[in-house]
């Protein structure tokens, strides 16, 4: 299938602000690109692409005052399949695993492995390793925890979701990531785009969407606490230990939001 990718962000800047952006497609779906991936930066200013250390593609600029915009729009083919499931995936014993998986055991900003480790060998210590006891951790997060568009915070950690038992797609992510790391299992946050292909659309504007990925076996695979269920039409725009790597945007001064969309449909 075919899905028409977007956005169209504004900001009103008070004075010169540099800004980073992270809204590119990521490199491992960049093949499947039918149009160029660009952010449109209005008014014009020169950008710079680099891979930050997770291989997220970047884009780096310096916003005058105004009215700063940031769109794009390209088209992206897709298997049209859902997210893979190995129900049979084992847990790699952490002298095992393949270096660059390593720190994705360990603590970050909103992610306490220390604070939850006890929480998490109680919950799910005593289950069958591998894939069937990260679903159990997706089950218990999906159930547990309240999604609340008004409730959301930004400052809110996996510890506070855990105690509220509310929050945005980020906190169940936050809070399934940790119970993983806390069990030895390597987990990293990702976002990207997620239509509503194949399920009932829902009534909220569309926006940039979290998962996370673990690592089992021998490969990254897609668990999602939020839904709790594979869905079609996935495209990934960067990984990292929590949401501080991978924000949209990430100013250093001020950039006050004024206009958020995106935009992800299949084309029929």
């Amino acid at each position: 299938m075919l899905i028409r990718l977007g956005y169209d962000i504004r900001f009103e800047i008070v004075r010169s602000v540099p800004i980073v952006a992270i809204l590119s497609v990521h490199p491992t779906r960049r093949t499947y690109l039918n149009q160029p991936d660009r952010v449109n930066v209005d008014p014009y200013v020169t950008t710079e692409e680099y891979l930050d250390s997770f291989g997220n593609i970047c884009t780096r600029f310096t916003a005058p005052p105004g009215q700063l915009r940031l769109t794009n729009s390209t088209v992206i083919e897709d298997s049209g399949l859902l997210d893979p499931v190995g129900c049979g995936s084992r847990e790699v014993p952490v002298a095992e695993l393949p270096p660059e998986t390593l720190r994705f055991l360990m603590a970050s900003r909103f992610c306490e492995v220390d604070l939850l480790s006890n929480t998490a060998a109680n919950l799910f210590g005593h289950l069958h390793t591998g894939w069937s006891r990260v679903q159990a951790v997706c089950d218990w997060v999906h159930a547990n925890v309240t999604f609340s568009y008004p409730r959301a915070s930004p400052t809110r950690t996996a510890l506070d979701v855990y105690r509220e038992g509310i929050g945005v797609c980020r906190d169940f992510q936050h809070l399934a990531i940790t119970f993983c790391r806390a069990l030895n299992i390597p987990a990293r946050y990702a976002t990207g785009y997620l239509g509503d292909i194949g399920v009932t659309p829902s009534p909220s504007p569309m926006d940039f969407s979290a998962w996370f990925e673990v690592y089992l076996e021998d490969r990254w695979w897609t668990f999602d606490a939020r839904h709790n269920t594979p869905r079609i039409g996935r495209v990934l725009i960067a990984t990292g230990m929590d949401a501080t790597d991978v924000a949209i945007t990430t100013s250093f001064g001020s950039a006050i939001l004024s206009n958020f969309e995106v935009v992800t449909d299949e084309i029929t």
